[in-house]
């Protein structure tokens, strides 16, 4: 689960922004921002770099114990930064405002601390993210969350290498059987019992079959 970072007013998630860095492409990241009180609370965004993002909506107000979310996309870069390293920070101002303030009503100074108003404020830094790096965290998570994958269970490892000899073994039956159908159109071999071999042949894949269903079978641990 993302990190949450805040105020006492507001409560952000993710705290931090992590764009997925490719060169020439557009990316985004979503910020949920959640009012804490029971008042009107208006946010404004800034940024050290306000020509490589597009925030959406940079201000706004939100009701009490309501929440929204800002879109910041990384805009089209035509450089990797040295070592993906990145240096732009975020401001998340917010005050709280009267009832029922629109964020068009919003007076010029809302967040000028200079105004005598109580400003809070919480920075968020970036972090550029790499598509095969994004890709591996990703696996990690997978491994993390099914700790019962097929390779990673002795048990069920176990079951998988007894399919697989039995697979075998019955793959070997009815190679045999084959050459004893041979052997007993040309009735070379008359006192070998050709209900027999099928008996044999039927029980292997059978063998087969119930080990391949109780590998397929859900844990029940």
């Amino acid at each position: 689960m993302s990190a949450v970072g805040g105020s006492h007013l507001i409560s952000f998630n993710p705290e931090e922004l992590r764009f997925q860095f490719e060169l020439e492409k557009q990316t985004f990241c979503n910020l949920k921002v959640l009012n804490n009180t029971e008042h009107h609370v208006a946010f404004k965004v800034k940024t050290t770099s306000p020509k490589k993002y597009f925030v959406r909506p940079n201000s706004g107000v939100v009701h009490p114990r309501d929440s929204c979310i800002i879109r910041v996309t990384l805009q089209a870069q035509r450089e990797y930064p040295p070592d993906m390293q990145c240096k732009d920070k975020f401001l998340l101002q917010s005050t709280i405002v009267p009832q029922n303030t629109d964020v068009d009503d919003l007076p010029p100074d809302t967040f000028n601390k200079e105004s005598g108003k109580s400003i809070e404020e919480c920075k968020l830094r970036v972090v550029y993210i790499s598509p095969s790096s994004a890709q591996g965290n990703s696996e990690d998570e997978g491994w993390r969350s099914s700790p019962q994958s097929i390779d990673t269970n002795p048990t069920v490892q176990g079951l998988k290498e007894d399919r697989d000899s039995a697979v075998r073994q019955t793959q070997q039956l009815q190679l045999e059987l084959d050459m004893l159908k041979r052997r007993r159109h040309r009735k070379s071999d008359p006192g070998f019992s050709f209900t027999a071999a099928m008996f044999v042949g039927l029980i292997g894949i059978m063998f087969g079959l119930l080990l391949n269903l109780s590998l397929s079978s859900p844990s029940t641990e």
